[in-house]
Order: structure tokens, then sequence, then C-alpha cells
């Protein structure tokens, strides 16, 4: 069974406190808004998808236990909060698609002069509700998707070797996964052979939240140090790369925790296909590459403290991106709800032409 780390019951959110894991399983009380930012920001959850489903559950949370207003009021209510959970962590665009189609959906319920207040209300939180629903069914569709591509690439019927960055799972998504939803599809149908996922620092979101899952879920893995990719591609027969995206370009430059990028090029470099994994949620048509992505930037004592205890010299300065940039040229395909696309199809194949 998948680990639950979003439990959700009308008027009622609790998520697992991730910053806690793998030592201790605590799961807190999101009550309103403020507590989904905070959450959000303080990544005691996170994965783009996840980040999404939280902010928004956080919302119908609060609007469930406010009293009722107008229906303007309550429109320009919602927009605020909306806008303020987008600029919990900017990068992730998952929160920022939620938030427009849900002001969109506010604006026309607002408009339909058949619809009072509470049933504004109401059909506003059950938008909400569907959308843990939806990003189940989609990982669910992405699993078999990129499970059907790796296997067929294979020369043989054999198992394969997978190698996954930071944590694309349950944890970061509202169940199943991403890329690590790709990697359940291969182990439902007995085709995985091994699983090696790097620790991911500063934050080792590998180690302390992948490494969790694939133990709980008693997949064959092995834990690596980031700085081993390099040696594993060379050293043991890899199959394939699979990784999670927190916002995807038209062209499909992808950005992604940092320490992507590096292993794109190693992957490259040992002719092993990389693959992302991403709901077209993850996918911002608005913008045509990743030159126009803002990549956020962490506190230093992220890289320079373990658990309050300090492991870098003193006066130290640090720079911490959070995520870097995966140019498509070293991006093999696409893993959608839809299907498995190459970078440069995104356009045609899922939005059409623009202009």
């Amino acid at each position: 069974m998948t680990l639950e780390a979003i439990k959700y019951h009308k008027g009622e959110l609790k998520i697992l406190d991730q910053l806690l894991l793998p030592l201790e399983s605590r799961y807190i009380q999101i009550n309103c808004v403020e507590d989904g930012w905070h959450a959000i920001h303080s990544m005691q959850v996170r994965g783009a998808p996840a980040i999404a489903i939280v902010g928004c559950l956080s919302l119908a949370v609060e609007l469930q236990r406010e009293l009722p207003v107008e229906k303007k009021r309550l429109r320009r209510e919602i927009e605020g909060k909306l806008n303020y959970l987008v600029s919990a962590r900017p990068t992730a665009v998952n929160m920022k698609t939620a938030a427009e189609y849900l002001i969109s959906l506010v604006n026309q319920l607002d408009q339909d002069e058949r619809i009072n207040s509470d049933e504004m209300k109401a059909k506003f939180i059950e938008a909400i509700e569907e959308m843990p629903k939806k990003d189940l069914a989609d990982n669910q569709a992405i699993g078999e998707a990129g499970a059907d591509a790796i296997l067929a690439r294979q020369e043989n019927d054999g198992p394969v070797r997978i190698l996954t960055h930071c944590n694309t799972g349950s944890l970061a998504t509202s169940a199943y996964g991403t890329a690590l939803g790709i990697v359940r599809s291969l182990f439902a149908r007995d085709k995985i052979e091994h699983v090696y996922c790097t620790e991911t620092r500063p934050y080792n979101q590998g180690a302390r939240l992948t490494a969790y899952e694939l133990v709980h879920e008693k997949i064959p893995s092995t834990l690596i140090c980031d700085s081993t990719v390099a040696t594993l591609m060379r050293t043991r027969r890899i199959s394939a790369v699979v990784v999670g995206a927190d916002r995807v370009a038209a062209n499909g430059d992808t950005a992604n925790k940092i320490g992507t990028y590096q292993i794109a090029v190693v992957a490259a470099r040992h002719s092993v296909p990389l693959y992302v994994a991403a709901p077209l949620t993850t996918i911002d048509f608005s913008i045509a590459t990743g030159k126009q992505i803002i990549i956020e930037e962490r506190p230093e004592r992220e890289m320079t403290h373990i658990n309050n205890i300090r492991i870098a010299a003193p006066g130290i300065a640090c720079w911490n991106p959070a995520f870097d940039l995966t140019p498509a040229e070293l991006i093999t395909g696409i893993v959608t709800e839809k299907g498995v696309f190459q970078p440069g199809e995104l356009l045609d194949k899922l939005h059409g032409p623009v202009g």
C-alpha cells in the first residue's frame, strides 16, 4: 500500500510532515490558507503536484469554516488567497496553474445570477476536492506510459535498472507518484531489477523520502551519493533515468531539483535515456524556453547545517538554488498522462500552434 501523505475529509486536512521523515511519521493539521502557505514554504510538503493540492485544499478547509459572505466579496477573497499561495514556492508551476483555473471558475460562478453565495462556495469547494482524484488518475497513466516507453527500448525482455533523483512518489503527489510512479508500474510488472536513488543534497529528499518509499514498497534499491552518478553509469548497466519536473517550458526545457542537469549531461555521455515525468499541469505553455523560468534560491542554512548541527566552515559564502534547468536536447521523452512526447512535440501535440 502506498504512503498517504495527504489526508483530507470535508473540512479537515492533515499532511505528513516531511521534515521529520524518515525518523518520525507525524501528521500536522492545516486549518487555513496561512497554514498551507507555511507548510509549502517550509517544505513540510513539497513536490509540484502536492504543493498545488495542499495549497488548494487549505483554501477549501478555510472556506468551510468561514461565515457566509456576499458573492463579490467571496470572489475577491478567494482570488487574493490563491495568489498568496502561489508566492510560497514560485518555481513550481502547478500551484499557479491551479490558481488560474480556480480564479476563472470563481469568476464564472460570481457572474451566474442563478447561483447564490452558498451555492457558489459549495461548487468551488467541490472543484478543489476533485483535484486529488484527478492527480491520482494522471499519475497512474504516467506510470503506465513511462513503463511502456522504457521497456520498448530494451533489447531483451529482462528487468531494468533505473536511476532517479529527488522525490517524485506518494510524498510529492496525492498518491502513486510521477517518476516514482513509473518505477511502481515497472515493479508491478516484475520488470525492476534495481533502482538507484540519489541522496539529493542539500535537502536530502532522495535519502530521506525516496529511500523511505522504496523500502516501504519493498522495491530492490540502493542509495548513492549525488557525486556517484557518473561512476554508476560507467560501471553499471543503467536502463533509464526518470525524474520529475517543477516546470516545463513550451520547448521542453525542464526545471527540476538541483542536480538534474548534471545527471542529464552524464546520461547523454553514457547513452542512457532520460525521461521527465510530469502531468500536463506542469507544462507552462506561456513561456517559450526555460530561460524565462525564475529559479528559487533557498536559505544557506540548508547547506551549512544538518539537524541543527553545523557541517560547513563558519564564514563561508553559500549559493543554494533549489532547481536547475535541463535543456530539451538532453531529454529523451516527457511522460504525461496523455502519453510520451519528445520535447519538440509538446506545442503541436498537446497545446496546438501558438499565435
